[in-house]
């Protein structure tokens, strides 16, 4: 907007205009050109009598009409100029034109409204006070007419008003259209930008959960895999070692093997088989389909549900293990020749669940991972288990000593990301998660997870 109140020449949605200088369009420029020659022909029609009731040549009189007809065609930029202009020749008679249209450019433009009611009222003043001399004139000089005295500026008045204010109102009406249309325009420009800005964010949103589900599979794989198939390298060591001198023994182990292999498989079949569910098929058909952002941004939801202790439901993990089962793990890693002793303090949900089932699936995670730990990097440790449900919360540890006869790594590979799995399992429900060596030799590793919403005991 220019220091008068014009506003620049921008096209639609704010884009620059196509006309020259300061016109936005060029049908604009056209129009205010053939106004300003119509105002100028005026003028210059008007200037004549003017020089003869003055006493002046014509050709002052047709240059004043010459001077002030073409100031229309700065109308859209300094339209106080314009009424100024207008204003300035009303003594001469001039520019009645030149006053319509300058006061309806004022009225529609953007120059405070305090400057456009003064100018408005000078233009009043002015075509009053020259439509009463004019009519006064008139009456003069005609000798058998004597009309009442109110009859003069009466008329005086009408005119004025009738010179003055429709073109007031009228441009007041189509300037406050015109900012109307302009603020629903930046409302739709604004809401577009906002649009696009929650797209954006649902796409990021979605890219992280899609990397919290990576992450969460990837976990779960480390888990079922690395514990079955280190029990299974153990056993197998075992069965080679005893083979030729202990038959019944190598029998044992050899059916160990069997049953922990057709475990890690029943685990892995039922993962795959969460994958395939109809609401994962659903997402990856979202993810590609019309509604593709509120799909993806539901899948977002879900996922950073997954991050609250709350949350970690059955929904999300499934069926997985309990603490119930836990008896069963350190049988099993017993069963392979470790030493463990399980010890359960305070009050816990003997025969089903007492706590959410990610809850107790952390759990028994952790004290899985730590007991696959020590089968791999301390074999022929002594292991200790210890369970304390405390209210409010649940406890773990799982320490070891160190290898017995200073026995060497068992030589299972290891990917490094069984003591950050256990991390991020436990952290992910609120619960805070250490592990270390020991002054002893060995290593311990510690959880305290929060209980969150109790399960149901039966």
């Amino acid at each position: 907007m220019s220091a008068t109140g014009a506003r620049e020449s921008t096209g639609a949605r704010g884009a620059p205009g196509g006309g020259p200088w300061w016109w936005g369009r060029r049908r604009s420029a056209v129009l205010d050109v053939l106004l300003a020659v119509a105002s100028t022909l005026e003028c210059v029609a008007e200037g004549v009598p003017f020089a003869h009731g003055a006493g002046l040549p014509e050709p002052v009189g047709m240059l004043l009409g010459l001077v002030a007809g073409p100031v229309l065609l700065v109308r859209r930029r300094w339209p106080v100029v314009v009424v100024l202009t207008s204003i300035a020749v009303m003594p001469a008679e001039l520019g009645a034109l030149l006053g319509i249209v300058g006061l309806y450019t004022l009225a529609a433009s953007d120059v405070p409204r305090r400057i456009t009611g003064l100018l408005a009222g000078m233009s009043v003043l002015g075509t009053l006070v020259t439509t009463y001399l004019s009519l006064r004139q008139d009456v003069v000089s005609q000798e058998d007419f004597n009309p009442p005295v109110w009859v003069v500026p009466a008329m005086s008045v009408a005119v004025g008003l009738v010179m003055t204010a429709p073109p007031v109102l009228w441009g007041l009406y189509v300037g406050a259209r015109r900012r109307l249309v302009e603020s629903l325009r930046e409302r739709a420009d604004g809401l577009e930008r906002e649009l696009s800005l929650l797209a954006d964010r649902a796409e990021e949103r979605a890219e992280w959960a899609r990397n919290e589900e990576r992450t969460r599979i990837a976990r779960e794989m480390h888990d079922v895999v690395a514990h079955r198939v280190s029990l299974m390298v153990v056993h197998a060591a075992a069965l080679q070692a005893v083979a030729l001198k202990d038959p019944e023994k190598a029998s044992k182990n050899a059916a160990l093997v069997g049953d922990m292999g057709r475990q890690a498989l029943t685990e892995l079949r039922e993962m795959l088989g969460v994958l395939r569910t109809a609401e994962g098929a659903a997402t990856v058909r979202g993810a590609v389909g019309p509604d593709a952002s509120e799909r993806l941004v539901a899948v977002a939801d879900r996922a950073a549900r997954r991050a609250e202790p709350e949350a970690v439901s059955a929904e999300v993990e499934g069926d997985g293990p309990s603490l119930a089962e836990l008896g069963d793990l350190v049988g099993q890693s017993r069963a392979a020749g470790m030493v463990v002793e399980l010890s359960v303090e305070g009050a816990g949900g003997a025969g089903g669940r007492s706590y959410a089932v990610g809850v107790e699936q952390a759990v028994y995670r952790v004290v899985q991972e730590a007991l696959t730990n020590v089968h791999k990097h301390a074999p022929g440790a002594r292991a200790r288990v210890r369970l304390a449900h405390r209210g409010d919360e649940v406890a773990v540890q799982v320490e070891n000593g160190p290898s017995e006869r200073g026995a060497a790594d068992a030589g299972l590979p290891s990917g490094g990301n069984g003591l950050v799995g256990m991390r991020e399992r436990v952290t992910a429900l609120g619960g805070v998660f250490v592990s270390g060596p020991t002054e002893a030799g060995g290593f311990r590793v510690s959880a305290v997870v929060p209980v969150g919403v109790a399960g149901s005991g039966g």
